[in-house]
């Protein structure tokens, strides 16, 4: 039978170590930022864990890599990017008001981040945890991917620290997620003269949104949204180039598939234009299935904590998709991922690290909920 008993900690301690990385600023796409981020989070690690975190350089910056040591039994996994530009945090300083802290990156997913370290230094023993804080997951894993999917399979069960889904629950389902770029090809010419010498990649774009649009299979989970669109340089000029920029959600692998194969069948509707896809479902969808051993165990710690299945994809996704256990949400319990209202709340602070501490040991000692 799992029990535990909730550990004393420190707020303000988690508040320092949260005010140090979110004043950092770690734009994802800015290497040189994240190298220090990257610097900030492996101090943090070493000094309320001990041992040393191994920065692993890569093209996009830093990931950070932190063990127990022993034979691997658990991935904590995180990232240290945030989507938000450098300078965002003079225009919104890192706040504690009210109960609620602000501040770019608290709620997604520094906040998360910290209560996972805070949550394991209340642990007598580290054995077979192993860390890994990511520097690009807000721009896809590109770079992280092969590294996340090593250390989860050697580890056996992932626990994911993006913040919680709405009143607090854990996210036990995600959807696949992916972009996809139409590129549009015409021949331009003069709009008034000899409009009739051009193709235009306008007209054969607005064509192809109405097709993408199609693609949408809501009674299946599958949303596929055109979200960006551009073309033409000049309003006397038969536009030559258009570009049409496409979010895709998915619930299941047949309908990855589905929306791929659909994607590369498209065919030109204007005489003369020519079709170039790129893209694809790069995160393959999160079955509940994957997170059901984990949230029975997290449900016996913390008894009436929900379950959500949600549109958002994470680097939960490719761990969950190897078949690893895989319970994500961990995180911060506040809102307003990637928006200027972002908040994390700091009465849930000690809960949401005390639960690590529970789930830990039970993936530790291999305790089942039973």
């Amino acid at each position: 039978m799992i029990t535990h008993t909730a550990v004393p900690l420190s707020v303000d301690a988690m508040l320092d170590d949260l005010r140090t990385l979110v004043e950092i600023e770690s734009p994802s796409g800015d290497p040189i930022a994240l190298a220090r981020s990257a610097e900030a989070v492996a101090g943090i690690l070493a000094n309320r864990l001990g041992g040393r975190a191994v920065l692993v350089e890569g093209e996009a910056g830093p990931h950070v890599h932190w063990s127990g040591g022993g034979e691997p039994r658990v991935l904590i996994l995180g990232h240290h990017d945030t989507v938000f530009p450098l300078g965002t945090l003079e225009r919104r300083p890192f706040t504690v008001e009210n109960g609620r802290v602000t501040g770019p990156g608290v709620f997604d997913m520094l906040g998360g981040l910290v209560q996972a370290i805070h949550g394991l230094a209340a642990l007598e023993d580290l054995t077979g945890v192993e860390i890994l804080v990511t520097c690009d997951e807000e721009n896809g894993s590109h770079t992280s991917r092969d590294l996340i999917e090593e250390r989860a399979r050697a580890c056996g069960a992932a626990l994911v620290f993006e913040g919680a889904a709405e009143g607090g629950g854990l996210k036990t389902g995600r959807k696949g997620c992916g972009t996809f770029e139409v590129l549009i090809t015409g021949r331009a010419s003069h709009a008034g003269l000899e409009p009739e010498a051009g193709v235009n990649a306008l007209v054969e774009a607005a064509h192809q949104v109405l097709c993408i649009e199609a693609m949408s299979r809501p009674e299946a989970g599958t949303t596929v949204t055109p979200t960006i669109a551009s073309a033409g340089t000049q309003s006397n000029v038969v536009p030559a180039e258009a570009t049409v920029t496409v979010d895709v959600r998915v619930e299941s692998g047949d309908e990855k598939d589905r929306v791929e194969a659909a994607f590369a069948a498209l065919a030109p509707h204007v005489e003369g234009a020519v079709i170039e896809v790129r893209g694809g479902v790069g995160r393959p969808p999160m079955p509940e299935s994957a997170a059901a051993e984990l949230f029975a165990i997290a449900s016996h710690l913390l008894p009436g904590i929900k379950a959500v299945a949600v549109g958002g994809g994470s680097d939960g996704n490719f761990t969950a998709a190897l078949g690893v256990p895989t319970l994500d949400g961990l995180g911060a319990v506040g809102g307003g991922a990637h928006a200027d209202h972002e908040y994390l709340l700091v009465e849930s602070m000690p809960e949401r690290a005390n639960l690590v501490t529970g789930l830990v040991t039970a993936i530790q000692t291999g305790l089942s909920p039973a």
